[in-house]
């Protein structure tokens, strides 16, 4: 999907979107530092967006992302709270958008598609995307659970941070239960952290209905997300090597795969330069 793809296509495309008017308004200077506001806001439904692109096209899609559409949507009272290349697929572009609520989403992203900045760029846009439907509706798993970042936007000169983030989707026949999210919080959870991971995030589908179809979403489908970050590639090999030797971590691998109806889903992250991360010098999110 493109068009009103990453922002979304007149079909039914999408790909980067949110937000409410920004009719005439012109674009914020991403060179000037955004400083957001001290005290952490609550984004309890996010956007999962994954974009298929056009070969050799992500660093042009990233480029025009960070100039022209984080600060729109911002202004307009949605958050980019994550945006990264997939270094094992160097075609895919992935990213967070959250809300303050559900009741919040579709105006949001009506004034978006419907203002200047999306008119005017959304062309170069969905140039570079094949593909823009991959996308989880998701809320909080518990209050709470979202995602942290730091309250300041890196500017435009900034050097990319060399964090990894981890996104593991489980896919379940129903909605996710509470006896799942007892079992994550009191077996998985702490068997990840053992092993190295920093669990920043977790999700499960939104209920609610998608009423913003220009932007669809997978719909019928009940996922439970967590998030894990770590320092740099070297943190994340340490932990890889250390899932694999621990036999704790097998056996909840046997059974996430009982309660589970598919192979669970993963996508290692580089956030883009501009990107939110959480301060991961402090340790565990969670």
């Amino acid at each position: 999907m493109r068009d009103t793809n990453l922002l979304e296509r007149p079909s039914a495309e999408l790909l980067v979107a949110s937000l409410f008017c920004l009719a005439a308004t012109p674009s914020p200077q991403p060179s000037r530092s955004n400083a957001m506001a001290s005290t952490p806001a609550s984004w309890p439904i996010v956007e999962l967006r994954r974009y298929t692109l056009h070969p050799g096209r992500r660093d042009e899609l990233i480029d025009l992302f960070e100039r022209e559409f984080i600060e729109p949507q911002e202004a307009l009272g949605m958050q980019v709270l994550l945006h990264a290349r997939e270094p094992a697929a160097p075609d895919r572009f992935v990213w967070l958008r959250g809300f303050h609520d559900l009741a919040s989403r579709a105006p949001a992203l009506q004034a978006f598609y419907g203002g200047a900045v999306w008119q005017a760029h959304r062309d170069a846009a969905n140039a570079t995307m094949i593909d823009s439907d991959d996308v989880h509706l998701l809320r909080e798993a518990t209050p709470g659970s979202g995602f942290a970042t730091s309250p300041h936007r890196p500017t435009s000169d900034a050097t990319p941070t060399d964090a990894v983030f981890v996104v593991s989707i489980h896919a379940f026949a129903a909605p996710v239960d509470d006896a799942f999210l007892a079992f994550f919080a009191d077996e998985v959870a702490p068997a990840a952290r053992a092993c190295g991971a920093r669990i920043f995030a977790t999700y499960v589908t939104e209920a609610g209905p998608n009423d913003f179809p220009r932007l669809p979403v997978r719909e019928g489908e009940h996922v439970f997300v967590w998030i894990a970050a770590y320092a740099d590639e070297r943190a994340h090999a340490q932990a890889r090597a250390a899932f694999e030797r621990s036999p704790r971590w097998r056996e909840l691998t046997v059974e996430l795969s009982r309660r589970t109806i598919a192979p669970t889903e993963r996508h290692r992250l580089a956030p883009a330069a501009r990107s939110l991360v959480p301060a991961l010098s402090t340790g565990d999110g969670r």
